[in-house]
């Protein structure tokens, strides 16, 4: 489908750009023919000057039609785009749309080590958002579970979008092709206390406007003396220039707004329009109307009154606007604007940015219609997966694997194997889907089901130089902050993903803390897997009710190491760090 709407957009566009060619050229052809009417008319006096209008009317016709098309060509372009990044997506490569950087953290007990964002990440791979609301929405979805049922509300406000695909275009093409819009000034802007001038001083600014309007109007073309021209300006400087402060106070948060407000517009106009059988969708519709009129409409107006302001901007309207006091007089009407429906504008972008990341998880559930919803229950903690594989891998790469943490299957498993054999991957794949399954969307897997968990990993902890802290130490404390969320009073009990734990320490050290840390643990309620290389590791099951022992291994065939991917019972039997040394040359 991607493909086939991807060309029709292209062949848009095309069409399009050729008919902006013709345009152009009528558009030259109307001036000169313009000229030559004008010519005959005004010098040689052969014709009526009133033929000019002629060629003048069809220009600014054709100057219109051209302004138009270039729009639609805007949009088929960006139209098509939306569409080669969705193809880009099922290719395995980045969407490009925003990586969600700025969400890292180290201090965060799973962000780094699941690769929730920055280059490459799941919310690379994710988002839509056109907002930066919308992305703090997700980013906070990502990085919180969810309750049962606020998962259950998710998930069915995701199955209605996922179908909507012309709502994901109208919703991508919308506005500005810009970066994800900033509103949360606009939003403190709404939401401060008044700041109004007196009425009175409103009604006068206009009066005064226009009188100073009229006044030289007569005195350039009506031959009416000077002297209402110095009354209505004296009068005029009196009002205004006390309240010049006051109005670029008002004015300045809203300094050249109108491309960011038109996004707004577009994307709550849209959101309004769709007919959604979802309770969290109507319901975020519900909250898109203020004193009886939509927020489109409502920020329509705000843009309609910042483009007027702005419009003073133009050499051949500065005239008219020193006359009129444009900077008091807009003043005024920003400030009217603001008392009606400056505090509903953080009530408005709330619903957009939960909008655009319900439609973000919709986009991944269209691209990927194997994976399923999990199911979300309650009861003792567990997690029970078939067939779960990492959703940041292409599927017909990812190697699957089943999972049965806690309930009445294991509560830790020892996950021994080689390098590279799948233990980390594993780790992430159970990881980042328990993660998907608690915000609302889609999981890698046939069968997926658990309870509320709170996700904690130590899979990419660094040492920091600046922080005079080494990889060892960064470890221990990642650990520590992992116990204090498994012992926290009214929380959701712990899955921890622990990969080579402890592995900058010697072997004893190693397995005492490691048991130390799994028995701290496994006390508190949590659950979850500790990868290892140091098979001594292993022997913990046989003192640890509840710890059982898995593994990946390894084949070596014409001396090239070989993976399965596949997660066995039991402890590895060999390992492979020899035969990787001696793989890139080394003589060991």
């Amino acid at each position: 489908m991607y493909a086939d709407r991807l060309a029709a957009r292209r062949a848009t566009a095309a069409s399009l750009a050729a008919t902006l060619d013709r345009l152009s050229y009528a558009r030259l052809g109307a001036f000169l023919v313009g000229l030559l009417v004008a010519a005959l008319g005004f010098a040689a006096d052969l014709v009526s000057p009133w033929f000019t209008l002629v060629p003048v009317a069809a220009f600014f016709y054709l100057v219109a039609k051209f302004e138009a098309t270039r729009g639609r060509k805007a949009w088929a372009e960006r139209a098509a785009k939306f569409y080669a990044g969705g193809l880009e997506r099922l290719a395995g490569k980045p969407s490009g749309t925003g990586d969600g950087a700025r969400f890292v953290s180290d201090a965060h007990p799973y962000s780094d080590d699941l690769d929730l964002f920055g280059p490459g990440s799941l919310f690379e791979r994710l988002t839509a958002c056109r907002t930066r609301a919308g992305e703090d929405t997700l980013a906070a979805w990502l990085l919180a579970p969810a309750t049962p049922a606020e998962v259950t509300t998710r998930q069915e406000a995701v199955a209605d979008l996922s179908a909507r695909l012309d709502l994901r275009e109208a919703v991508a093409v919308a506005g500005a092709d810009a970066p994800a819009a900033d509103y949360h000034p606009l939003v403190e802007w709404g939401a401060a206390p008044p700041d109004a001038a007196p009425v009175w001083k409103r009604w006068a600014v206009e009066a005064l406007g226009w009188g100073n309007v009229l006044a030289w109007f007569g005195w350039f073309f009506a031959g009416t003396s000077s002297l209402p021209v110095i009354v209505f300006g004296i009068a005029s400087l009196v009002i205004a220039v006390p309240l010049l402060g006051w109005a670029r106070r008002v004015l300045m948060p809203l300094e050249r707004a109108a491309d960011r407000l038109s996004l707004f517009e577009s994307l709550l106009g849209r959101l309004e329009r769709e007919r959604f059988t979802a309770p969290r969708l109507t319901e975020l519709q519900a909250a898109m109307v203020a004193g009886g009129r939509t927020a489109s409409q409502q920020i329509r107006e705000l843009r309609e009154i910042v483009q007027w302001y702005d419009s003073r901007r133009n050499p051949l309207f500065l005239p008219v606007a020193v006359l009129r006091m444009w900077d008091v007089r807009f003043a005024f009407k920003l400030e009217a604007w603001r008392g009606r429906s400056g505090a509903a504008v953080g009530q408005w972008l709330r619903a957009v940015g939960e909008a655009e990341a319900l439609s973000s998880f919709a986009g991944y559930a269209f691209e990927n219609p194997t994976d399923i919803f999990p199911t979300v229950e309650t009861g003792p903690v567990r997690v029970a997966a078939t067939g779960v594989g990492h959703p940041l891998l292409p599927c017909e790469k990812a190697v699957r694997n089943d999972v049965n943490l806690g309930g009445n299957g294991p509560r830790v498993l020892i996950v021994s194997g080689s390098n590279m054999s799948g233990k980390s991957t594993l780790l992430r794949a159970v990881g980042v889907n328990c993660v998907l399954a608690l915000a609302g969307g889609v999981v890698r897997a046939t069968s997926f089901a658990l309870t509320p968990v709170a996700v904690g990993a130590t899979m990419r902890v660094q040492d920091s130089l600046q922080a005079g802290r080494s990889r060892f130490f960064a470890e221990v404390t990642k650990v520590r902050l992992l116990l204090d969320i498994a012992t926290r009073v009214g929380g959701p009990p712990l899955l921890f993903l622990l990969d080579e734990l402890f592995a900058g320490t010697n072997s004893a050290d190693r397995v005492a803390g490691a048991e130390g840390v799994v028995r701290a643990l496994l006390a508190d309620g949590a659950i979850g897997f500790v990868t290892t290389h140091d098979l001594s590791l292993t022997a913990v099951t046989d003192t640890i009710p509840g710890a059982v022992n898995v593994h990946f291994c390894d084949g070596l065939e014409g001396g090239e190491l070989h993976f399965d991917y596949t997660m066995r019972p039991g402890v590895v039997p060999h390992g492979n760090g020899l035969a990787l040394m001696r793989a890139v040359g080394l003589k060991v």
